[in-house]
């Protein structure tokens, strides 16, 4: 098991709203500094244009600092999870997530468990772990009957348990469906405020440790440390106003998440 640091804990800096974006490098970088053992690029389409110069140098320099890389991307066509397979053999990586739906493409538990029959077994011959997260989409039942249904050791989840608060799903109920599925951990709190004049709520992200996820619970459920399941930095940080401080109060947030969590050892 290790900690380590996702795209989305710098989702505003790599942003088209950041004067001067954080490169792959610049995110290592700052992984190493802050201890992170891991880092997961995770829905950063600009991975694809990388030429194998590119992908040779990114894994370089995660070699360097001593860091495991890890990929992120969305759907479940075979091709498109052999394109990533194909990078992931390339940056050395033995882990991917995924989701089951893509903007222009929502497949039903057949078919997603069909795509992944075809697409898995070119995973498990290279010994790369595919993982579909859990979010408000899919219903977590529906989302363990595709990984039940392929049934494969390269095939798992990757728990998100605030994710599926929008689909009216506890988190808890969450962790304890997924827990012996488990390959991957994002690791973000959330919580709820009134909004103006008390008509409903915001859901947004907060501090490790002040908000809703019950931390304790989905540690002893999932058991990363026995099982060698990484845990994920993320946040949800919503727009502050400007990207001055934003980005300060981005760098804040994960510096406190990964803090805590290497504290926890």
């Amino acid at each position: 098991m290790a900690y380590g640091l996702s795209t989305y804990a710098f989702f505003w800096r790599i942003s088209e709203r950041a004067p001067q974006p954080l490169t792959v490098h610049d995110m290592l970088a700052q992984t190493r500094d802050l201890g992170g053992e891991v880092f997961q690029i995770c829905d950063y389409p600009l991975i694809e244009t990388f030429d194998d110069t590119q992908l040779d140098a990114v894994r370089a320099t995660a070699a360097e600092y001593g860091i495991t890389l890890e990929l992120g991307t969305r759907g479940v066509r075979p091709a498109h999870l052999a394109t990533y397979l194909r990078i992931a053999q390339r940056l050395g990586v033995t882990l991917v997530r995924s989701m089951m739906n893509t903007a222009d493409h929502r497949p039903s538990v057949p078919e997603a468990t069909a795509l992944l029959r075809e697409a898995v077994p070119g995973y498990a011959a290279a010994g790369v772990t595919l993982g579909l997260e859990t979010y408000e989409q899919v219903s977590t039942d529906d989302l363990l009957s595709v990984v039940r249904g392929v049934d494969s050791p390269y095939l798992g989840v990757v728990l998100d348990p605030g994710n599926s608060v929008a689909r009216l799903e506890r988190p808890v109920d969450v962790v304890d469906a997924t827990a012996p599925y488990v390959v991957n951990i994002h690791v973000k709190d959330f919580s709820f405020s009134r909004r103006g004049g008390w008509v409903g709520f915001t859901f947004a992200g907060c501090l490790l440790g002040e908000g809703l996820l019950d931390y304790d619970h989905m540690i002893d459920k999932v058991r990363p440390a026995e099982k060698g399941i990484n845990q994920i930095v993320e946040h949800w940080l919503p727009w502050q106003g400007d990207f001055t401080e934003t980005a300060r109060l981005e760098d804040r947030w994960t510096r406190h998440s990964i803090n805590t969590l290497m504290r926890s050892k």
